[in-house]
């Protein structure tokens, strides 16, 4: 259906902010939309070839899930298929705009008092590159608009400055790389890669906080770039300073430029936000509808435009125009969906193996090494400490082991925490990752 077609833009809206550009123009972008059945709760994906398709299977099927999600509302599946399996007739001509990036410019930035200084900040960085704030950390709670600054200093500079080496990481996709390149004994590429940008914009630099390894090149990659007045920008869900396990030499370099932060916007704010997101969707949303959404969703700038999106989703599917009838719905389905998510075992388990430079097979494994072992007894507190799954259950998790292993990792590291307050702030540290993730 040519709606789904249409619909499709949004869903690469989505998944364009939540990985990097690399990620999202190599694998993403080459995605074409097939068919959408609601009755089944089936989104049918084709890859251009089968072994795309198994990337996308191990690696983006979460991501596109949530992404329908976010669009549509719970209980839609991804399916991918290729070519071969799709009858032509069947396939859909691929009108979406891939090139999207005009949301991530300073002209679509609403900004008002809670936001000013920080859009201020970014512009001057964007306007002169490692001139007058460096480093400049942006920091605010979830879904207020950092990574919308981010993406403007980019999008600006390219069109200034074409010829600069731009780079743009999440923290934690930062320390993976890093782990990846340990275990290929590809460090010297990776080095090469980060040293020689000219804008190196980290979002979400909280998560490699507590990882030694990531710390240690990180602070070398900070001073190779800096040395050499180049550009960085850092954005973050907190201030240096309450980042528990950030080391003191990275806490220091952090405040030598400029911190700004963005609070929650005002209603004039809101207003702005949604209006502007509609005109630029090319939905006409009546002022009362406007208001409404405003006056239910106060804190979070994603949530405005996830609704004005499903605004137009109900309108590209079912030609429902909008109305107070469908914000309801569409500002019942945000406030759902922002529920917190059930943490898996397996996310605790990646991020502590993240921290300690470790794998998941390694924490599952037999392994004795010091490392290892206190990786996994990490991870076994930290699983009851949040999921409070039964010992023997844990057990199971974690390669079979007896219930009284269990017990003892927890004990251990209860005495751990409480001699040693820079291991309690690591455990802390990664709880608070898992669950703003």
């Amino acid at each position: 259906m040519e709606s789904f077609t249409e619909a499709w833009s949004l869903i690469c809206d989505y998944c364009k902010s939540h990985i990097t550009e690399v990620a999202y123009t190599t694998w993403i972008s080459r995605i074409e939309p097939v068919n959408l059945d609601f009755a089944k709760g089936v989104a049918l994906l084709q890859a251009p070839n089968e072994f795309h398709r198994q990337t996308l299977n191990r690696c983006y099927t979460t991501l596109l899930n949530d992404a329908f999600s976010e669009i549509f509302g719970a209980g839609i599946q991804v399916q991918i298929c290729v070519p071969d399996e799709v009858a032509s007739s069947e396939k859909q001509e691929d009108t979406s705009d891939k090139n999207d990036d005009y949301e991530y410019t300073f002209d679509t930035y609403i900004v008002g008092p809670s936001n000013k200084f920080a859009h201020a900040a970014s512009m001057a960085v964007a306007t002169k590159p490692a001139t007058l704030y460096n480093p400049l950390f942006i920091y605010g709670n979830s879904g207020l608009g950092k990574t919308h600054l981010l993406y403007a200093i980019c999008n600006e500079i390219a069109r200034t400055h074409p010829e600069m080496n731009i780079i743009y990481i999440k923290g934690d996709e930062f320390t993976n790389e890093l782990i990846e390149a340990i275990r290929r004994g590809t460090t010297a590429e990776f080095h090469q890669r980060y040293r020689k940008a000219d804008v190196f914009l980290v979002d979400d630099i909280q998560f490699i906080a507590g990882k030694e390894s990531t710390q240690e090149e990180f602070f070398h990659t900070f001073n190779t770039l800096y040395e050499a007045k180049k550009q960085i920008v850092l954005t973050s869900d907190r201030p240096p300073k309450d980042i528990a396990t950030l080391e003191e030499r990275l806490l220091t370099r952090f405040e030598w430029g400029l911190t700004a932060d963005i609070q929650p916007p005002d209603f004039e704010t809101r207003i702005a936000i949604i209006k502007r997101k509609a005109e630029l969707l090319g939905i006409d949303v009546p002022n009362t509808v406007v208001e409404y959404i405003a006056n239910r969703l106060k804190n979070n700038i994603r949530q405005l435009e996830g609704t004005v999106k499903k605004l137009k989703a109900y309108y590209l599917l079912n030609g429902d125009a909008p109305s107070l009838t469908t914000a309801q719905m569409a500002v019942s389905d945000i406030i759902n969906n922002d529920q917190p998510v059930p943490v898996t075992v397996e996310k605790i388990i990646e991020e502590v193996a993240r921290t300690f430079g470790s794998t998941p097979e390694d924490i599952r494994s037999s392994k004795r090494s010091a490392n290892i072992s206190n990786a996994r007894q990490v991870a076994m507190y930290i699983v009851r400490e949040i999921t409070q799954m039964p010992m023997t259950a844990i057990g199971e998790e974690f390669g079979g082991r007896d219930h009284s292993t269990v017990v003892y990792a927890i004990q251990q590291v209860e005495k751990s925490m409480a001699r040693d307050p820079k291991i309690k702030a690591t455990v802390e540290d990664i709880v608070k990752n898992i669950r703003d993730r």
